[in-house]
């Protein structure tokens, strides 16, 4: 199967990676919990349009990527909801004076735009229409790149007695990376979903797919998400909210 990555790499970053032993396939979990990971009005713009239109009203927009990839999100999240298993939402948060960006603002000139234009009528953190979060699903607050980094991921999914996660969201390379490495981190099993995630450099977001497949999860596509999703049994998380 063609790999959004392939384009990216060269024979000698093939050899080696195959020679070294990267890449193996580590499995779902039994026990997954959904994490949607900052799909808000700031990473998407408020409508499908060419990217270098939409950062010119949202700063850190992905462009029309993203409500391609908005559009698997909310499947995955229906079928997960189906089988009562949880969905968890990221999104940042900041100080109406934008103080707490904190380094943040040491890489990114445009930090300080902390006014929005009169044209953005939506918040830059609210998760979009299309995925608003349902009385069973979980929301996390964050302001560093890692869903874990600050939050209560952790103890979420400690009280659901997950085993690992399914990773969607913005961007690949940024907040979904840091927190597919946390989890790695901290022993869950780990999926990435190819097409529902996405960044603004196209480069960006297939390097860093193939270097998450080779050593921290497992890149799948949506569909497989969602046949392991339909898969399971119902009603695993009596426990979830709502």
């Amino acid at each position: 199967m063609a790999r959004v990555w392939d384009d990216f790499l060269t024979e000698r970053d093939k050899l080696v990676l195959d020679v070294a032993g990267y890449g193996a396939r580590a499995g779902f979990g039994a026990r997954p919990a959904l994490i949607v990971v900052d799909v808000s009005y700031g990473f998407t713009g408020d409508k499908p349009e060419p990217i270098l239109e939409s950062i010119k009203r949202w700063g850190n927009s992905c462009g029309e990527e993203s409500w391609e990839a908005v559009r698997q999100i909310d499947r995955l999240a229906m079928a997960f909801r189906k089988r009562r298993l949880p969905v968890i939402y990221s999104t940042g948060f900041a100080r109406d004076d934008n103080w707490d960006s904190g380094s943040w603002s040491w890489k990114n000139s445009r930090t300080g735009e902390i006014v929005a234009p009169p044209s953005n009528t939506r918040g830059a953190n609210e998760i979009v229409d299309e995925l608003q979060p349902q009385p069973q699903d979980v929301v996390v607050l964050k302001q560093k790149p890692s869903a874990f980094f600050g939050t209560n991921l952790v103890s979420y999914l400690t009280l659901l007695g997950c085993d690992s996660v399914i990773l969607t969201g913005c961007t690949t390379s940024g907040c979904v990376r840091a927190t597919a490495i946390d989890a790695f981190s901290y022993n869950y099993r780990c999926a990435v979903v190819e097409d529902a995630c996405f960044d603004r450099c196209q480069a960006s977001h297939a390097i860093a797919l193939y270097d998450l497949n080779c050593k921290y999860a497992d890149v799948v596509m949506t569909e497989e998400a969602l046949s392991f999703a339909e898969g399971m049994p119902d009603n695993l998380f009596p426990n979830l909210p709502g």
